[in-house]
């Protein structure tokens, strides 16, 4: 038989898990004793298996899903390694089941049988009541460390490294300046304390050619994280953004290590940033006014066009981000005038899209949309009824161990009703999915009917809220790319005559002869 092998360590659980290549070692073992081919290993490092975001699963997932899989058996140290929820388990499982292909836990050997899928069951329970159990204990841990004035990150801030010290018989992490870094951060602070903006001291850090912490270019966000960063005056603060205790305060520590700027400094700089930050509109405050926020790129160097407000307010823009962000010498890219651009791109929609010569393909993309939304529901159904089964499937499992009196049924009463719940919820679920799809079922549109629209189409672009134009402009333009001569709209229905889904324009006429001040 084939077989893929899938390995995996949490960064949560790297004290008590088996190692990478421990587990690699054990599963091919396994494999060539039992007759196993192993046509492909996947390997996920220190990702959590509470979320599905799992690049090697999301890869091996995909693969199964061929309708040709290369593989009909997945190989895993334990079946905590695949999926740390039972709800993920038993989606991902069916869906591979419908595929011919197994999940084998090397180390829980569970025969593919009505018997093996509860005991399967139970031990899903056991994993993820010790990862929820875990995951607390880690937390407290981590709180308490912080308390004392350790240090709980991977990565030292910006202008310090880690340092290990002795505490009892464990050895934690501190931090002690890098004075070679350190000196970049007290030139930050110095600058912003003299009254500087962040652009102005992002530029002049660039124009230095002084590497940001990753190593290129600063941006006004990287600088503005140091500069409200109370490390740097010594004190540790853990807990502010931390996943899984919104309840609980954060942990403050003053005096933990060295610090690199005074307080005097730190408080002067805040009051600064405070006083300057009315000034600036952030691009993701302004992109809501914004129609074509999200469509419009760069082609110099791929970053997304933003929204820009002239401090007067007069005048709008749309600017490259990594313009806006690092500076016009960073990417000397075009900048379009908001009402000209946002204009242009309107009428080539309503005159290029919304005409008699293009119905044909309104209505097939229209159709094809239909389609796809009731596919993507019944497909949903699928998945849910599938989970349904497997829950219905264990419940009755239950009521016959309960009958012959293999168990308690005392013991099995606190089960039985989380199950009962469980299904409840589950086809709740599936009814409003069902309803949904119910307003979905609707006869193809012909072209006579859209021909009857497009008048209101076209009022609808010009009368409608930003939101609604914007995503109906969505439906008829995948993006926007702008070079130094032209703008090209890439669209996602092909145009007569060539059935071309790409139109090359000049940018002469969208673009002014002098960009606005913030870029120069």
């Amino acid at each position: 038989m084939r077989a893929a092998i899938y390995a995996r360590v949490s960064s949560d659980r790297q004290d008590v898990d088996l190692s990478i290549s421990a587990q690699l070692k054990a599963l091919r073992e396994y494999a060539t004793k039992n007759g196993y081919s192993v046509v492909k290993e996947y390997v996920d490092e220190a990702e959590s298996g509470r979320t599905s975001a799992r690049p090697a699963f999301r890869e091996m997932i995909a693969t199964s899903k061929l309708k040709q899989p290369p593989f009909n058996v997945i190989l895993v140290w334990k079946l905590s390694r695949f999926a740390r929820n039972r709800e993920d388990s038993i989606i991902y499982k069916s869906l591979l089941r419908k595929q011919g292909i197994q999940v084998v836990s090397i180390n829980e050997p569970i025969e593919d049988t009505p018997t093996g899928r509860l005991m399967e069951g139970i031990i899903e329970v056991i994993d993820e009541f010790y990862s929820s159990n875990l995951a607390q204990d880690v937390i407290r841990g981590m709180r308490e460390n912080a308390a004392r004035g350790f240090f709980n990150g991977s990565r030292a801030p910006f202008g310090y490294t880690r340092k290990k010290v002795k505490d009892g018989e464990k050895m934690r992490n501190t931090l002690e300046p890098d004075p070679s870094h350190a000196a970049i951060v007290q030139r930050i602070f110095k600058e912003c304390a003299e009254g500087k903006g962040l652009k102005e001291i992002t530029k002049s850090l660039n124009r230095d050619k002084i590497p940001s912490p990753a190593g290129g270019k600063w941006g006004k966000q990287r600088v503005h994280k140091i500069l409200n960063n109370e490390a740097y005056i010594g004190c540790l603060v853990w807990g502010k953004n931390h996943r899984g205790q919104a309840s609980l305060p954060p942990v403050r520590k003053e005096g933990a290590w060295p610090a690199i700027i005074d307080r005097e400094t730190f408080e002067k700089v805040q009051i600064n940033l405070n006083t300057r930050a009315p000034k600036v509109t952030h691009p993701q405050i302004t992109s809501s006014h914004y129609l074509l926020s999200g469509l419009i790129r760069c082609r110099k160097c791929g970053a997304a066009y933003i929204g820009y407000a002239a401090k007067s307010g007069r005048f709008h823009y749309y600017v490259c981000g990594t313009t806006y962000s690092k500076g016009k010498e960073t990417c000397p890219s075009q900048h379009l005038p908001k009402e000209t651009v946002e204009r242009f791109v309107v009428d080539k929609v309503k005159g290029y899209i919304l005409n008699d010569g293009h119905l044909a393909e309104l209505v097939k993309l229209i159709n094809e949309e239909l389609d796809s939304s009731i596919k993507e529901y019944k497909e949903r159904i699928e998945v849910i009824d599938s989970e349904i089964e497997q829950w219905q499937m264990r419940l009755e499992r239950l009521y016959d161990f309960v009958e012959t009196k293999a168990i308690e049924p005392v013991r099995m009463a606190q089960r039985i009703t989380q199950l009962q719940d469980k299904i409840e919820e589950m086809q709740k679920v599936r009814l409003e999915i069902e309803e949904a799809l119910q307003t979905r079922r609707l006869e193809p549109i012909d072209p006579k009917t859209v021909l009857d629209y497009v008048k209101d189409l076209k009022e609808f672009l010009e009368d409608s809220n930003m939101f609604e134009r914007r995503a109906f402009l969505r439906s008829f333009i995948d993006s926007i790319d702008v070079d130094d001569d032209q703008i090209t709209l890439n669209y996602t229905v092909p145009l007569p005559p060539d059935n071309s889904k790409q139109e090359a324009v000049s940018v002469l006429g969208i673009v002014p002869s002098s960009p606005p001040k913030v870029l120069q």
